[in-house]
């Protein structure tokens, strides 16, 4: 279905002439319709064609359009706004073309690891195409929900909550590239009713309730195995660091020094309490 253009001429013009067909209708009835049986016809068929005029004229606001439907035919798209006369007889469909927000509710939805998370998201569009609009489908604006939340399904089943690992994209730390995604989709969805997409966020995310603390925990886990990861990382290089700095300067470890000098080191610094130092004074012999 291609929108195209419908007739349309100045509503003003178009109302002149309605009205002076009214008028004429009316003089020819008074003057001559008491003697002239033509004169009688003549007027009502101008009467006929006035008021069938004024039925045609139509208003058109900004950012608004009108499809004009003669007799089951699609017979055109005003877009322009003001004040136009069209098809007589048609029948006008007026369409906004305004951009619009959709909110979607908060779905549940099980991510790509099977989690059940809860997600939600605002969908910015407008109609591009009337004529699809209006006779590809049968109410875009429902066809707009169903879809945006079908596709919102999609994509959130496509990804994991979170990767802790930093590898591949996750709904939490991949906003922008899921939103982008999400609008890709919603585009491809939502072309065969003349919408166009602007743009998709995410407003709402997180774990369903029955494992919210479960999960919860598990970062927690995992935040602390990652931290205590680069905390070892660390204190290996320092250890290394530090007793190639004493064999440099002359100081000589033999290996049980030396092993024992590295787990003093690694003690200090990897414990998440501050060690407490034991001097060695020598021996009483």
């Amino acid at each position: 279905m291609q929108e195209t253009k419908a007739f349309a001429m100045n509503g003003f013009v178009g109302l002149v002439i309605s009205i002076a067909a009214i008028v004429g209708g009316i003089w020819l009835l008074g003057e001559w319709g008491k003697e002239n049986p033509a004169a009688i016809a003549g007027g009502v068929l101008l009467l006929l064609a006035g008021l069938i005029f004024l039925m045609s004229l139509t208003t058109v606001q900004p950012n608004q359009g009108v499809n004009v439907i003669f007799f089951g035919k699609y017979s055109g798209t005003i877009r322009n706004a003001g004040f136009y006369m069209t098809v007589p007889l048609a029948n006008r469909k007026k369409i906004s073309l305004r951009v619009r927000n959709f909110n979607s509710s908060t779905l549940k939805v099980n991510d790509v690891r099977g989690n059940p998370v809860e997600i939600a998201a605002v969908v910015v569009f407008r109609v591009v195409n009337m004529a699809k609009a209006q006779f590809e489908v049968d109410n875009y604006e429902k066809f707009v929900e169903i879809q945006s939340e079908s596709a919102l399904r999609h994509v959130a089943s496509r990804h994991p909550y979170d990767n802790f690992n930093g590898e591949g994209v996750s709904l939490r730390g991949n906003p922008v590239e899921v939103a982008e995604e999400l609008t890709r989709e919603l585009q491809d969805r939502l072309a065969v009713a003349g919408v166009e997409v602007l743009e998709s966020r995410l407003t709402h995310l997180a774990y369903a309730p029955e494992i919210a603390s479960a999960m919860l925990q598990r970062q927690q886990a995992e935040a602390i195995v990652a931290a205590r990861q680069k905390i070892v990382d660390g204190a290996v290089g320092m250890v290394q660091t530090a007793i190639a700095q004493l064999q440099a300067e002359g100081f000589v470890l033999d290996e049980e020094r030396k092993a024992a000098m590295i787990n003093n080191l690694m003690v200090a610094i990897v414990s998440d309490r501050s060690a407490q130092p034991v001097i060695n004074a020598g021996t009483l012999y």
